[in-house]
């Protein structure tokens, strides 16, 4: 079996019963559930949801998304092999742990398999709450520049590259674009101070000013909960992004959860410690494959340049990258997934046949 074959780079083709499309995104394609089987199935598996609520089976690709393009490999490879799995497996570790702690719940309901996850339907906050524990990537540019305020928060003078922050911030971004919110700009993933969200509260689907200070504390809590799992294992949890939602439990309850993926070399910078301490960056996680990029490419603007996504596009869809490039980015996450996991990440031989046969036998949503 050839090395393009092990990756599940197309997930929006599986024969699950749904009776809307498929939802396709960067990563992860999402089926949503018919309500016959929503509520067949809450009421098999005792989920802790209301009886009417939607479920969607949520299916994770290796696809390999950097500067908002999709990347492929040479020999076909639509992806990297090992990753879906990989930040499942991590995802679910620490979602465990924030269990384990006393943490909010996540909106995954069941595990039938390391691709998928059975989920609820949540009321998205539009916010990516990001936490920064070092100065680097987009913030050390920013200061690097002279900026000294941040998502509106002061930043002190004298700060180098990479440097371990005075305190742990919290620089929140948009997710998605929001429209006629004062002082925001109707554009994706633009940064906003926590004024914009006590201002605009409604606008980014908080309840309540309250729950503004309690994402932040969840959002503190987890990351707590990762960085000290992390320091054990001689890793350095530099920066990361959260999702949150709104869900009803089974009592008609609303509370606030966590949503996506978490503290996975996805959404995380993740430095081994030992290498910091000798002045070096060694990256665990996607940051890597980034930089390689930068460094491939002639035009390094193109993939920074927000104003060039034309040929940003045709760059990812014209070049095909070295497969080195790609197992090695595939080494990065399969490791730390099994350093984070203490097990074996898997390499499926053909993990939509599985995917078919679980849900088949075991959910009864296979026509």
């Amino acid at each position: 079996m050839s090395l393009a074959d092990q990756v599940l780079a197309v997930n929006n083709d599986l024969p699950i019963r749904t009776d809307k499309p498929v939802h396709s995104g960067k990563v992860r394609s999402v089926y949503w559930l018919t309500e016959e089987d929503s509520q067949r199935l809450i009421k098999e598996k005792g989920y802790n949801v209301k009886p009417d609520a939607p479920l969607a089976i949520m299916v994770i690709s290796d696809r390999i998304s950097a500067f908002d393009c999709i990347w492929h490999g040479e020999g076909g490879m639509k992806g990297v092999p090992g990753k879906g799995a990989a930040l499942n497996a991590i995802s679910n570790h620490w979602f465990k742990l924030f269990n384990e702690n006393g943490l909010a719940d996540s909106h995954i309901l069941d595990i039938p398999h390391p691709f998928i996850w059975i989920v609820q339907k949540a009321k998205p906050v539009m916010i990516e709450a990001i936490c920064r524990q070092y100065i680097t990537g987009s913030m050390w540019r920013s200061y690097e520049k002279g900026e000294r305020e941040f998502c509106g928060i002061e930043v002190p003078e004298g700060l180098t590259r990479d440097q371990k922050l005075p305190e742990l911030l919290i620089t929140p971004s948009t997710k998605g674009i929001l429209e006629n919110v004062p002082g925001v700009p109707a554009v994706d993933d633009v940064n906003i101070t926590r004024k914009n969200i006590e201002d605009n509260f409604a606008a980014f689907n908080f309840k309540s000013t309250d729950d503004i200070a309690y994402y932040e504390k969840l959002l503190k809590e987890g990351f707590d909960v990762i960085s000290g799992e992390l320091e054990k294992l001689g890793q350095i949890f530099v920066d990361t992004k959260f999702e949150f939602g709104y869900v009803e439990d089974a009592q008609g309850n609303e509370k606030l959860i966590y949503m996506d993926e978490v503290g996975t070399p996805d959404s995380s910078r993740i430095w081994e410690e030992s290498s910091y301490r000798d002045g070096k960056i060694v990256e665990n996680s996607k940051e890597g494959f980034r930089q390689f990029l930068l460094n491939y490419f002639p035009d390094a603007d193109i993939l920074l340049n927000k104003d060039r996504m034309d040929e940003r596009f045709a760059l990812a869809r014209d070049n095909e990258l070295p497969e080195s490039a790609l197992m090695a980015l595939s080494k990065t996450y399969t490791e730390i997934a099994e350093k984070v996991t203490g097990q074996k990440i898997v390499l499926s031989q053909n993990p939509k046949a599985e995917i078919v046969a679980i849900l088949r036998e075991r959910y009864g949503l296979i026509d």
